[in-house]
């Protein structure tokens, strides 16, 4: 996510300078060959290239605006995490009673450590990379992710960051599992089932805190939809194709256009096919970023981030004070 007040040009033309070039080529060979010939033969009206231009605009713009959905549930989802989390934590330390209150303290740091190594385990999963996502694709989203950013789960090792939440013995259970995120939860509610068998929750509070762990599960499977389900490729290939197409017929029309001002100025033709083709190549490169909000990207939802305020919010309920430190942005970017 970036944090500052807008992207500055200083990262978007390095971020798009291959389209750049492309345009530049592109938007030349027109006004060369109309040099060349003299405009003899050389003929393409400006009408089909606007109207194609027209349905290129509404094809990016029903893109553009379905990808900031997707990254906008995903951002609503987190939100939800963040205040059933802490909803878990106060319940857990006012359900769960024992007469020896260093029984009670232990009981409530294990519940609330295991749901710290599930938003870890989840934020782990959430950045796993897929065959669809652009992150790592592109030559230039790499090369920026490089040198503005770093992604903390391509950084770190599950494990080790489980570690401080999980005996030994459960944290290997969890790793071998293939859905980690789903077992620790389960493992969850088989010691909320054991301490109400043990009498020390209620019947009515196990019932609580397991409809508190059923709306975890559903948050953590919307995560995964958006995760594992794409865009549809249909529309992206078709606004890919539109947009690609208006990128080589705009010179063209462009030249023609200058032409009636005189041969000297068909020239001019390049620079501006060059700008109004960034606009819809850039249109495009932003909605692809925006497509897949947990890939890696500048553009994702601040799962990292997340997950540390509420690991420093539960820790806090268990009257913890040596605490990790707020992530903070890094040029202006938080993962």
């Amino acid at each position: 996510m970036n944090t500052g007040d807008h992207y500055h040009l200083s990262h978007y033309i390095p971020w798009t300078r291959f389209q750049i070039y492309k345009l530049l080529l592109i938007s030349t060979i027109p006004a060369i060959i109309y040099a060349c010939t003299g405009g003899k033969w050389f003929t393409m009206p400006w009408v089909p290239v606007a109207l194609l231009g027209t349905v290129t605009a509404f094809i990016s713009g029903f893109r553009n605006t379905q990808t900031y959905n997707r990254t906008w549930e995903a951002r609503q989802i987190y939100g939800g995490i963040i205040n059933q989390s802490r909803s878990f934590g106060i319940l857990v330390r006012s359900m769960v009673r024992a007469d020896d209150p260093a029984l009670e303290q232990d009981i409530h740091q294990r519940l609330i450590y295991r749901h710290i190594a599930w938003l870890t385990a989840l934020r782990f999963q959430l950045r796993e990379v897929r065959s669809w996502e652009y992150i790592k694709k592109r030559r230039y989203n790499q090369e920026y992710q490089k040198r503005y950013y770093v992604v903390p789960e391509w950084q770190s090792d599950m494990g080790e960051e489980l570690k401080p939440f999980l005996p030994e013995e459960e944290r290997q259970y969890i790793l071998a599992r293939k859905n980690k995120a789903t077992q620790l939860l389960s493992r969850q509610s088989d010691e909320l089932r054991g301490l109400n068998e043990a009498g020390l929750l209620t019947d009515y509070n196990f019932v609580a805190l397991e409809t508190h762990l059923k709306d975890l599960y559903d948050q953590q499977g919307r995560c995964e939809r958006i995760k594992n389900f794409p865009y549809p490729r249909q529309y992206s290939s078709l606004n890919l194709f539109f947009t690609n197409l208006l990128c080589i017929l705009i010179p063209f029309g462009m030249v023609q256009e200058f032409a009636k001002f005189g041969p000297e100025f068909v020239w001019l033709s390049i620079p501006f096919s060059t700008l109004l083709g960034w606009v819809f190549v850039a249109l495009d490169m932003t909605g692809e970023a925006t497509e897949n909000p947990f890939e890696g990207s500048a553009n994702d939802v601040p799962i990292t981030q997340i997950s540390r305020t509420i690991e420093i919010d539960l820790r806090e309920m268990l009257g913890e004070t040596d605490l990790p430190p707020a992530i903070q942005p890094v040029n202006n970017i938080v993962l």
